[in-house]
């Protein structure tokens, strides 16, 4: 099984990035995924999930900023990131689970100006 995230970089504080995870391996129509974020000296928390059958959950810190969403046929999840601030500093982390956890390798984010 592989989870392989991309889309990581430097943006300025109000910018946008969009993360990408590719997973193989599963079979991805079956499996919830999610975004994990951890920054330095920090637990690693929840961003934002979408189980198999659709239904989102987000961290308190990025509602209404944050979209994750799938292509099932692409075997990709995405996690639309706006109004970037540097609280959102981290290495962000894709996650497939099911009957089993997986976790992609991250991708960092960095927000400065």
């Amino acid at each position: 099984v592989q989870l392989q995230a991309s889309g990581g970089g430097l943006v300025q504080p109000g910018g946008s990035l969009r993360l990408s995870c590719k997973a193989s391996g599963i079979t991805f129509t079956l499996y919830n995924m999610a975004w994990y974020r951890q920054a330095p000296g920090n637990q690693r928390e929840l961003v934002a999930l979408m189980t198999s059958g659709g239904r989102v959950n987000y961290g308190d810190s990025v509602k209404g900023r944050f979209t994750i969403s799938r292509d099932n046929a692409k075997y990709t999840v995405y996690l639309q990131m706006n109004s970037l601030s540097p609280e959102d500093t981290a290495v962000y982390y894709c996650n497939a689970w099911r009957n089993s956890d997986y976790w992609g390798q991250g991708t960092l984010v960095t927000v400065s100006s």
